[in-house]
């Protein structure tokens, strides 16, 4: 053999067998990780990326399970599910706890950061008739600007059940006096929202709930086809002061997507644990990539391959994490 051919040869064993060493020195090596994240598709693009992030640790990454909060929250506590990267703070407060708290989950760091939600009505009829609280629907007349089947009340196309969202508004229908002017639908919220665009699009008056970031505030934009209602005063099952720097109050608590993993497995696996705590994404991000969603890329290839151009986009950040997480190990 040649000499340069020897050293060539020589060359290429020694890279082999330091990825191999490399992939064995990884932390995550021979520990499977699975994360789940409601029926929502716009929430797997999150979870994509920690996935990817963890795969470059070493860790097996398996399928995203897609199962209601309450039930993933139970889950992740009992060990039958790693993380979940949608984690409302505080709206799943109350999940949260009921399913163990600080003695069952790891949580550290946040996300995304700026989540809005609340009620929302056309600019039009908001403009027309001066409505600028949930409570201006006391008046009859009022309310049945937003009736849809004739039945004189409001119809609020609401949230899931089971879903954080669902127990603020049937708080607040309560706390308001409420239950004689409002309906709160609730089913399949892709469905009633698209029912509810369909009808703005037909020039007709509509109310409904949404939160950020999520691909409707996209198609009917605040400020410009509808208007967020305040509400009189703070009052939630989390008792939280909802009212904003400037004096608004919409009702919600300005939320963040928080990282929780079941905490027995985050304190063996200490470079998980600290790329939970790190990343954080642009909420802007998120609305984007949901928008791509609501145009038809909505596939699970499609979600990877937005999140594999976010990364590119974002290389040195995503380097960042990784290597952070890599110390943490050591």
């Amino acid at each position: 053999m040649k000499i340069p051919s020897l050293l060539a040869a020589v060359i290429g064993l020694t890279l082999t067998l330091s990825s191999a060493v490399q992939a064995a020195d990884l932390p995550g090596k021979g520990v499977s990780v699975q994360a789940f994240h409601s029926p929502i598709s716009e929430e797997k693009f999150q979870t994509v990326i920690v996935n990817k992030a963890l795969a470059e640790l070493g860790y097996d990454i398996k399928p995203i399970r897609e199962v209601d909060y309450s039930a993933g929250y139970t889950a992740i506590a009992n060990g039958d599910l790693t993380y979940t990267t949608v984690n409302w703070y505080p709206l799943h407060n109350t999940m949260y706890k009921n399913a163990g708290g600080d003695e069952k989950f790891y949580r550290a760091g946040t996300y995304i950061s700026g989540a809005a939600q609340g009620y929302l009505i056309d600019k039009k009829t908001a403009a027309q008739y001066g409505i600028t609280k949930i409570t201006d629907l006391k008046d009859p007349q009022l309310a049945a600007l937003f009736d849809t089947n004739g039945d004189g009340k409001a119809d609020l196309a609401g949230c899931n059940a089971g879903w954080g969202c669902e127990g603020v508004i049937e708080y607040q229908l309560d706390e308001f006096g409420l239950r004689d002017h409002i309906s709160h639908n609730q089913g399949q919220y892709a469905a009633i929202i698209s029912d509810t665009i369909a009808r703005y699009k037909e020039g007709k008056p509509v109310l409904y709930y949404t939160w950020t970031p999520y691909w409707v505030s996209g198609r009917l934009v605040p400020g410009k086809d509808v208007v967020w209602l305040e509400v009189p005063y703070s009052a939630n099952p989390n008792g939280t002061d909802t009212e904003l720097a400037n004096g608004k109050n919409y009702g919600f608590d300005i939320n963040a997507e928080r990282i929780v993993a079941n905490k027995a497995w985050a304190e063996k696996n200490p470079a998980a644990a600290r790329l939970f705590a790190l990343m954080k994404l642009p909420i802007n991000a998120v609305s984007a990539e949901n928008m791509m969603i609501a145009n038809g890329e909505d596939s699970v290839a499609d979600i990877e391959r937005h999140a594999d151009l976010w990364i590119k986009a974002n290389q040195k950040t995503f380097d960042r994490w990784v290597e952070t997480a890599l110390n943490a190990a050591e």
